[in-house]
């Protein structure tokens, strides 16, 4: 049924309107030139030769030095200027339309792409006098199932804002949040200092980001109905389409895995600081250092202060159950015995401490200076305005011989209701009518700015 209805017979849904209603914010205006366009944009970027080869090299350098000094607005800008979405995209694209063709030269040109990359990335590394490995490369090293869904949504986004003609920022936009140039050059980092790990991790990386954005690419291209080239071998293209499937699932596998790992270890370590902050805040004591070892499962804490006994401890380890730590090892160590704890670290936590609790200081007390400055800003300005409201008076109520103003808190004897309210005191030759007071409550409301104006005639 396209509408649904209550017992009564009424209609409660119209299903043709709301479906007409989603497509028409959801659907994507098609012509043949715009696809011809598409195609065409992703053809010019595919090949690798000349100006392009050497713009890569170079936004590679800049990636590198970006990823050396730990500097992410370098990394960004080298990901801006990389032209290394074209060949990737170009996969998906000869896949979607069966352009076998531009299938191998897509392959050929994303290898010799790949290549010259980490060969640039390893020679820097080789010949920089920095090398220590910095969070921006650690970062690269352990891709994950997230990793996995940022380059499919972010080819998704790329091969919609293409068949566009409003791209905007969209592309680069793109290049940056799928990131394919940092793991190249962690790769290139890796090879460069002897690292497998750093290489073998930054590299399959890479690798998702390039099977996922094509993967996208193909899916948007049959999504959107893209006109196919007639190729007598339906068997060849039915083969392609198979090992996309099975690449796609091979390289999802391991970051799948990777995943699980990742929240199994955020999970516990979340839970171990619980329970750290919650079991083991004895009082008289202090904890200077903390160790939490997911794969020794295993806490360590070390503490100053008065002694905890063994039965506290004892009863600590009993909640262990109550955060999910069954099979975790708690050591509480007591003391200052340069066996037991690291000085250095106490005194880092210490200074650390210190810091914190002098700049929470300190932001207290400027907070407070801040309010009293605007007190006395409005205090000061108020009885500027007093100044010359004297000389508008004589202009405007010659009959006035004095004034005097001052604002005052009014409270309430039945509620305890407090507010403020400006008094203004007046003596006249003459006192005025009450049209008149009315009047020249309303002038000294607008002019002192006050919500509240109580006029005293004498």
């Amino acid at each position: 049924m396209s509408r649904l209805k209550t017992g009564t017979g009424h209609e409660l849904i119209n299903m043709p309107r709301i479906r007409a209603l989603v497509n028409s914010y959801l659907r994507i205006p098609k012509s043949p030139e715009d696809e011809r366009l598409t195609v065409e944009g992703i053809k010019s970027g595919v090949v690798f030769k000349g100006a392009t080869l050497w713009i890569l090299i170079f936004a590679i350098f800049v990636a590198s030095l970006g990823l050396n000094v730990n500097s992410t607005a370098v990394i960004i800008g080298a990901m801006l200027i990389s032209p290394l979405m074209g060949p990737i995209m170009g996969v998906g694209l000869s896949v979607g339309i069966g352009d076998f063709d531009l299938l191998k030269k897509s392959l050929k040109n994303l290898l010799v792409a790949t290549i010259f990359s980490v060969l640039t990335s390893t020679l820097y590394f080789y010949l920089t006098p920095i090398d220590e490995a910095q969070s921006e490369l650690l970062a690269r090293t352990s891709p994950t199932i997230y990793d996995v869904m940022i380059a499919f949504f972010g080819g998704f986004a790329g091969i919609v804002a293409l068949f566009t003609k409003d791209k905007g920022n969209v592309i680069p936009g793109v290049a940056i949040a799928t990131a394919l140039m940092p793991p190249l050059c962690t790769a290139g980092f890796g090879l460069a200092t002897g690292d497998i790990y750093y290489f073998l991790g930054a590299f399959y990386l890479y690798f998702i980001n390039s099977v996922f954005i094509s993967l996208a690419t193909y899916i948007g291209v049959r999504v959107m109905k893209f006109k196919k080239l007639d190729y007598a071998n339906h068997e060849r293209e039915k083969k392609v389409k198979k090992y996309i499937l099975i690449v796609a699932v091979i390289t999802m596998s391991p970051a799948i895995y990777l995943t699980y790992g990742l929240v199994k270890k955020t999970i516990y370590t979340t839970a171990a600081d619980n329970f750290v902050t919650d079991v083991l805040d004895f009082k008289g004591t202090l904890i200077i250092e903390k160790s939490i070892s997911y794969e020794d499962k295993r806490i360590q804490i070390v503490l100053i202060g008065k002694e905890v006994t063994n039965e506290q401890i004892a009863i600590a380890k009993d909640q262990l159950k109550k955060y999910k730590l069954l099979g975790t090892s708690l050591v509480v160590l007591q003391g200052f015995n340069q066996n037991n704890i690291d000085v250095g670290m106490m005194k880092s936590m210490i200074m650390e401490d210190f810091y914190r609790n002098s700049e929470q200081r300190i932001i207290q007390q400027q907070s407070k200076i801040d309010s009293l400055q605007k007190e006395l800003n409005a205090f000061s300005a108020y009885n500027f305005v007093k100044k010359n409201v004297g000389a508008e008076i004589k202009v405007l109520y010659p009959e006035v011989t004095s004034f005097a103003f001052a604002k005052t808190i009014e409270l309430s004897v039945d509620s305890a209701k407090a507010d403020t309210v400006t008094l203004a005191l007046l003596n006249f030759k003459k006192v005025p009518s009450k049209s008149q007071q009315n009047k020249i409550s309303d002038w000294i409301k607008a002019r002192l700015n006050a919500k509240r104006v109580k006029l005293i005639i004498k």
